[in-house]
């Protein structure tokens, strides 16, 4: 079985490879796995895909912008994978933990995320960064009848095959919402809590814009249906 660590990437320099050396590839090698890491780079202007490509990983370079557009096209080029972990170069997630993530999958799950909000080192998500995750995702339990704690969270695991099922259309930031509303209402999903922790180097988020974007296409994806 081969399994593939998808990351997008943008001028991550200072934390993609301590990102990558915290991947267990040791524990899913010896479990007969095959692995692979694609980083999707936004064009990065700085070593981040030299870094990355010296740890073993496989470039993609997207030029077009936006969160949603990085994963899609990355997933059109691990066709050939049967899982894929997501998850972003900035050393938030635990990568580590993938192996137990990858063996609660197998135990009879197509789509797993994550919830942020299990446990977070101090400093990981800001105030307004947290009550705005927190609206995002009553808003999508309200509206979808989907049963997630943390609508934004970008750590998955999923079945590869399991995408032709999906909708997915955002190039945006609401893809993270819009694949866990998609997969809770067509597969075996479920969510697991994580420790989150601090972002290594600048971080790209835009607190009011995403948001935003986020909110309004909760109630566009529902009207639409």
């Amino acid at each position: 079985m081969k399994i593939c660590i998808l990351m997008p990437a943008l001028n991550e320099e200072s934390s993609i490879g301590a990102t990558i050396n915290d991947m267990k590839f040791e524990k899913l090698k010896e479990r007969g796995h095959d692995v692979e890491i694609v980083v999707v780079d936004g064009n990065s202007k700085d070593r981040t895909r030299e870094i990355a490509k010296e740890k073993g990983a496989r470039i993609i370079i997207e030029k077009r912008r936006g969160y949603g557009r990085a994963y899609r096209t990355g997933f059109e080029q691990c066709k050939d994978c049967d899982i894929i972990v997501t998850g972003d170069a900035d050393g938030t997630y635990p990568f580590s933990t993938i192996p137990e993530l990858v063996e609660m999958l197998e135990g009879g799950f197509d789509f797993i995320t994550t919830d942020r909000f299990g446990s977070q080192e101090e400093g990981a998500m800001s105030r307004m960064h947290r009550v705005g995750n927190m609206v995002l995702s009553m808003t999508l339990r309200f509206l979808y009848g989907v049963d997630i704690r943390d609508s934004q969270s970008g750590m998955w695991i999923f079945r590869r095959e399991k995408l032709d099922a999906l909708n997915l259309t955002s190039d945006g930031m609401p893809l993270s919402e819009e694949i866990k509303i998609e997969a809770f209402s067509k597969l075996k999903a479920r969510e697991v809590p994580i420790h989150y922790t601090k972002r290594i180097g600048e971080k790209k988020i835009r607190s009011f814009q995403d948001g935003f974007a986020c909110f309004w296409f909760l109630f566009k994806k529902k009207l639409a249906e």
